[in-house]
């Protein structure tokens, strides 16, 4: 090397050594200044439309949303209380023919005792701008209906699968998109435990994986595991426990946030699969969310809002829409809220809601579902009974750990 090019390659590395060091502090201030990034949602409080017929929905324990971005939810129709279903009921019902408190008089023991309301049928489909399309459901012949309805999801080939939380409720169901019976798996209150490969108990909620060509059983309320089945044939292939072992039926102690993590699920309430090959499983009563590769290989858990007690803080899970499905949305139905944790990190960026009966708020936030234009969607059980949609706004910097109620800013 001559001499020229020795002094600048002195100079070169002296100005390297003088910059670098600032470079990387500043480097490091601006990332540690770096707001997170989380999506951001407004309550649409006019959707969906009005029902029609004077129709009211119970409990609504399933939600999903097919290739056309069509919303499908499952109530429950005897969950509907009987002062809001006077035309269900006839004057036999709701009358002492022989009390003194009605005039004297021919009474008409089938006249119905109103005229509002009536209960919906269980399966009701609407619309991207949130009118009914078709309705469908209940018991029929060939199948045993669901004695509690419990999840609802339309696979990649528009079939849609139907599961069921009462103690005999040992089977799932698979029907066309127009409700042809299409094929039950399990027999209606026949069981053996978390290791039985024909029959379930009590599932909770069916996932669809298009690239395998599979579906996961979140199995469930009676049941501790996962159970894969074919899509077509809706043979057995694998299930697992907690941390990819073999489930145990053994009674387990209460959920206590300060004891050691459960080696068993106690309330397996949901899972959902992403499109990178994990598998995301809702342990709701222990406040955790736990990490699977397809093949039941466990990767991690974590635990999500650990001092709720009852019914625990993860009730359902739903993947963004994005392409990398960056986010997850995790339904707290205890507090009322939808948290929304980075995707790759599982940690809790914000949350939004409240309890209430206002839009934007919940009473038992249950089941959410995303559309392609990056909607978010929530069913609501107990006496909440209803779905919401959450108009996605973009991603924007976290402002607080919970936003409230996502009221819109323009009326």
């Amino acid at each position: 090397m001559n001499a020229m090019y020795m002094r600048s390659f002195l100079a070169a590395v002296a100005f390297l050594c003088a910059v670098t060091p600032c470079a990387l502090a500043q480097t490091k201030k601006a990332s540690a200044e770096s707001p997170k990034m989380a999506p951001y949602f407004e309550v649409d409080p006019f959707w969906p439309k009005p029902l029609p017929n004077h129709w009211v929905t119970g409990s609504t324990v399933g939600l999903s949303v097919d290739a056309s971005d069509n919303v499908w939810t499952v109530h429950r129709p005897e969950s509907v209380e009987a002062n809001f279903k006077a035309a269900d009921l006839t004057v036999a019902d709701a009358v002492d023919p022989e009390s003194r408190a009605y005039a004297p008089g021919p009474i008409n023991p089938t006249d119905p005792i109103g005229v509002c309301c009536k209960t919906a049928p269980p399966v009701l489909v609407y619309d991207p701008a949130g009118k009914l399309l078709k309705s469908w459901g209940g018991k029929g012949e060939g199948y045993d209906w669901p004695d509690s309805n419990h999840g609802i999801t339309v696979d990649h080939h528009n079939n849609v699968w139907l599961a069921g939380m009462g103690e005999k409720d040992t089977q799932i169901l698979k029907f066309s998109a127009d409700g042809k019976f299409l094929r039950q798996i399990g027999a209606h209150g026949v069981r053996t435990g978390s290791n039985d490969l024909k029959n379930f108990w009590k599932p909770t909620k069916i996932f669809a994986d298009a690239q395998a060509n599979e579906v996961y059983v979140s199995d469930g309320y009676g049941n501790r595991r996962v159970v894969v089945l074919d899509a077509d044939s809706g043979a057995y292939k694998r299930h697992w426990g907690a941390y990819g072992g073999k489930p145990d039926d053994a009674k387990l102690p209460p959920y206590n946030p300060s004891s050691p993590l459960s080696k068993q699920f106690s309330t397996v309430h949901c899972v959902v699969v992403s499109t990178d090959g994990l598998v995301y499983v809702c342990d709701r009563v222990n406040d955790r969310i736990q990490v699977f590769r397809k093949d039941g290989t466990f990767l991690r858990e974590m635990l999500i809002d650990p001092k709720t007690y009852r019914s625990g803080s993860v009730w359902d899970i739903a993947v963004s829409s994005d392409p990398q499905q960056t986010y997850l949305y995790v339904a707290n139905g205890v507090d009322q809220k939808i948290n929304v944790l980075l995707r790759s990190t599982l940690e809790v960026l914000t949350s939004f809601g409240d309890g209430g009966r206002q839009p934007g708020q919940f009473f038992g936030v249950h089941n959410l579902a995303t559309d392609s234009k990056g909607n978010l969607y929530a069913a609501e059980t107990y006496t909440g009974a209803r779905v919401q949609r959450f108009i996605f706004k973009g991603i924007r910097p976290v402002a607080e750990l919970l936003k409230g109620v996502p009221w819109p800013k323009e009326r």
